[in-house]
């Protein structure tokens, strides 16, 4: 098991400062998604805590040791690339067992754990095949595999599911948290820009924004409780509806929030009159995208199959509660 506590961590390349003042402690046995638009600085801060990047100011813990200066080989991680980064010559067994060969492992230990690793993630069947003659999402089990076998003590994942279409993304999802539930002692960091695995695979996410940390938490207390507009408009697909000017200053805020789902078709006091410009129908869910004046149609969920056809004139109202309010410099005030 391992703890990981960085403090006061920096990165600049030059002049340009891509992480700044990073203080975070992962429990050990945690799995912690980082989140965050393109350039934030997420998969940089995994480099660093994988050795691959020099932290420019600030350390790096391993429980309790600072490893800073310690070489990627000797921190106890793996980590698995959005690009497998298999060895196209050599067959599966091989390549989980290579790491094992170098570091001189006995062949029956080495056999014992790559057979493990492969039954664990369902690649048995294919140990003798080359990476070419693997689908996408197999290749990246052997990917995840080569790491397990190294019994690391931390896990690292950048964007591992961005090259696999909706349906490889899903299954390998389930992978991972199987994965996650079957090496309940081994730590997990996990990054990707995804609101849906971040959702559910992370026991707290770490929402960055231009290299810094905005907000950290379960994924239901950054849904529900967030800290900064930001984070109000990253967590959550849909994301969050924001209204400005008079629709903002009926509730005495400079802007507010409704999620879709907090959104009802409705006839009533404070209603929001609009024109619908379009459907979305999920099947389960449909989304009405609503113009009431603002910068963005507004997004309405309704379950069932209950559109409304395009150009209806329509009332909306938020449900009471439901309505985050923000402040000029976009921090919470209390909710109406």
């Amino acid at each position: 098991m391992s703890t990981l506590k960085l403090t006061d961590v920096n990165k600049r390349y030059g002049n340009v400062e891509v992480l700044k003042s990073i203080n975070l402690e992962i429990r050990s046995g945690e799995f912690m998604v980082f989140v965050g638009p393109s350039g934030c600085g997420k998969s940089t801060l995994l480099r660093c805590i994988a050795g691959l990047e020099t932290i420019t100011e600030g350390t790096l813990e391993i429980d309790g040791e600072v490893v800073n200066d310690r070489a990627p080989s000797k921190r106890g991680i793996a980590m698995v690339f959005q690009s497998y980064a298999l060895y196209p010559h050599m067959n599966v067994f091989d390549n989980m067992a290579y790491a094992l060969k170098i570091a001189g492992m006995s062949k029956d230990e080495i056999k014992r754990k790559v057979t493990a690793a492969a039954d664990q993630l369902q690649l048995t069947p294919y140990l003798n095949r080359l990476p070419g003659q693997l689908s996408r999402g197999q290749r990246q089990r052997v990917a995840i595999g080569r790491a397990i076998v190294r019994d690391p003590k931390v896990f690292l994942f950048d964007e591992p599911l961005s090259n696999l279409d909706a349906a490889l993304r899903v299954a390998t999802r389930l992978q991972i948290a199987k994965l996650h539930h079957t090496m309940e002692h081994s730590t997990m960091i996990y990054v990707t820009h995804d609101q849906v695995e971040a959702m559910t695979l992370a026991d707290r996410i770490c929402v960055l924004g231009a290299g810094r940390i905005e907000q950290v938490g379960t994924p239901m207390e950054l849904y529900e409780r967030p800290e900064s507009l930001f984070v109000a408009g990253f967590i959550g697909s849909p994301r969050m509806n924001f209204l400005t000017g008079a629709h903002a200053g009926a509730y005495d805020a400079e802007t507010i929030g409704v999620r879709s789902e907090h959104l009802e078709l409705a006839e009533r006091d404070g209603a929001w009159k609009g024109t619908v410009v379009h459907n979305e129908n999920l099947g389960a869910d449909n989304y009405i995208f609503v113009d009431i004046g603002g910068e963005e149609p507004v997004i309405v969920r309704s379950t069932g199959n209950q559109p409304q056809p395009v150009g209806a004139e329509v009332s909306i109202a938020p449900q009471p509660g439901k309505v985050y309010r923000f402040d000029k410099a976009g921090q919470p005030l209390e909710a109406a």
